[in-house]
């Protein structure tokens, strides 16, 4: 579904954000591993990060898909009034 005025990211955009991204994830794991504790510890603080990302995510589309959804009832809601001021225009001649 294509909606009207839908933002079109270019490709350096795009690039900046999954750069960011990996780069952000990889320094965090290399933090994590030269931490001076035991492996279990590492283990945990690992299992952290993949829910912190996933959750990241989730929530982001979540997000996303409540602006999109409000923007669409928007939308219906404007063609309805639109049809109504169309169908009961106050100069229309009545036969």
């Amino acid at each position: 579904m294509s909606l009207k005025g839908s933002q079109v990211h270019s490709n350096a955009w795009v690039f900046q954000a999954w750069a960011t991204f990996i780069i952000s994830i990889g320094t965090t794991l290399v933090g994590i591993n030269y931490l001076p504790v035991d492996n279990w510890i590492k283990g945990y603080m690992g299992m952290g990060l993949v829910f912190s990302v996933g959750s990241t995510l989730s929530l982001a589309k979540t997000t996303r898909d409540i602006h999109e959804s409000s923007q669409i009832v928007s939308r219906i809601d404007e063609a309805r009034v639109e049809q109504l001021l169309a169908e009961h225009h106050p100069l229309k001649v009545k036969k």
